[in-house]
């Protein structure tokens, strides 16, 4: 691996400088009228950014001491993944129910305008073993809190959670009760 990225930037000093919200595409209207989407896919695909984006979530990770990574379905799985092999520790997966193989644990949980349900493989934690999860979003929280409470409910022990983006004015914050690492913020 080069000290130098394709930009011809030293690898360390991109790190520190690179805003990675360039990287991120704004969609309006999507998936209906009146929500502004951000689109990680251009994040992504630019080789460098996603490195660096990986890099400063592993390194906020790191002093957690996890044993294992969740990531929530689906893009959770992308930055899950990457920073568990950075670690070198696990990584399990939170699905829809009916997706996973084998015995699985539910947890039905309430959003805004009805409800939604995570599973996970009953035998993924054992009682105990240090988790973070891990999503790429943050909005009004339902789903992460919902993640930390399944993992709980297996035996984990979350000691932490992190995402790429946190929408800040929605107040998910609030209904996370570990430690929460963001890397992007935005306001709305």
């Amino acid at each position: 691996m080069s000290d130098v990225t394709e930009t011809g930037m030293p690898v360390g000093a991109m790190t520190q400088e690179l805003d990675l919200k360039r990287y991120i595409r704004h969609v309006p209207d999507f998936p209906k009228p009146g929500i502004l989407f951000y689109d990680i896919s251009t994040l992504l695909r630019n080789a460098d950014a996603w490195q660096v984006a990986t890099g400063r979530l592993a390194r906020a990770i790191a002093p957690w001491q996890p044993d294992l990574l969740a990531g929530i379905e689906s893009r959770g799985f992308l930055t899950a993944a990457p920073i568990a092999t950075r670690l070198g520790c696990g990584f399990t997966m939170l699905r829809k129910p009916g997706k996973l193989p084998g015995e699985t644990v539910t947890l039905t949980y309430d959003l805004e305008y009805g409800s939604d349900s995570l599973a996970i493989q009953a035998d993924a934690v054992k009682p105990g073993q240090r988790v973070v999860v891990l999503d790429d979003l943050l909005a009004t929280g339902g789903t992460l809190a919902a993640s930390v409470q399944l993992l709980r409910k297996v035996g984990a022990e979350v000691v932490g959670a992190s995402v790429l983006i946190e929408l800040e004015n929605l107040g998910g914050r609030r209904k996370i009760d570990v430690p929460l690492h963001t890397l992007i913020s935005y306001e709305s």
